[in-house]
């Protein structure tokens, strides 16, 4: 069983429960997705499926290895490449697909990609800090304060939250519902928000994996 697939951020919209309340969803393009190597215990020390997205145009211009690879499955060569986990690889073949025929209507997902990036942030914005007194005669708005000790440590402590570049990191949203699965046009409706702005490439899990890495 593989656990999940390659996707692709379409954008949020609304739907209408049978209540007629109004429910944000994410729409995401889960594939199709094509086998392009197998993982095997024997080989490489795990179990798992390298998957290729096939949801966008290919490569322009792949490197010799990147032809190499692809040609040895027999497939085209993509430009998003992905490990997917799977119980037992020797059931799919190399250039097998892979739709979203795995998902079902009502189970739980877990969606993993980048974060939109912000650029450079202060400690207001990037870790919410209160900040200082708003009045005229104030000489402490935005700032983070003190840092750090003078005499001892004397340095800054490793982890310490200050400004800098906020976004741009690999985010994990856990437990989202599947509200409908279109399998024709291989697209999934995904109550809630996800990472990552629209046209980006998600990793979408079956609730039963979790993942080990993400935020």
């Amino acid at each position: 069983m593989v656990e999940g697939l390659i996707g692709k951020k379409v954008g949020m919209s609304q739907i209408f429960d049978a209540e007629g309340n109004a429910v944000s969803v994410t729409v995401i393009q889960a594939g199709p997705c094509v086998v392009v190597q197998k993982k095997t215990v024997e080989k490489d020390g795990y179990l798992a499926l390298q998957l290729g997205f096939l949801g966008n145009k290919a490569a322009k211009k792949p490197n010799k290895a990147s032809q190499g690879h692809f040609k040895r499955s027999g497939v085209d060569v993509v430009k998003k490449v992905q490990e997917v986990g799977c119980s037992d690889p020797a059931e799919f073949n190399e250039g097998d697909r892979i739709s979203a025929t795995i998902f079902e209507t009502g189970e739980m997902v877990h969606v993993t990609g980048i974060s939109k990036g912000k650029g450079f942030a202060g400690v207001v914005k990037r870790h919410k800090f209160g900040g200082g007194g708003a009045a005229h005669g104030s000489m402490f708005h935005r700032a983070p304060g003190s840092i750090g000790a003078s005499s001892y440590p004397s340095r800054v402590m490793k982890g310490m939250r200050m400004g800098g570049h906020m976004g741009s990191d690999t985010v994990t949203v856990n437990n989202l519902k599947l509200v409908d699965v279109d399998q024709e046009n291989n697209l999934l409706i995904i109550k809630g928000a996800v990472p990552g702005a629209n046209g980006g490439y998600l990793l979408v899990k079956k609730g039963a994996f979790r993942s080990k890495k993400g935020k």
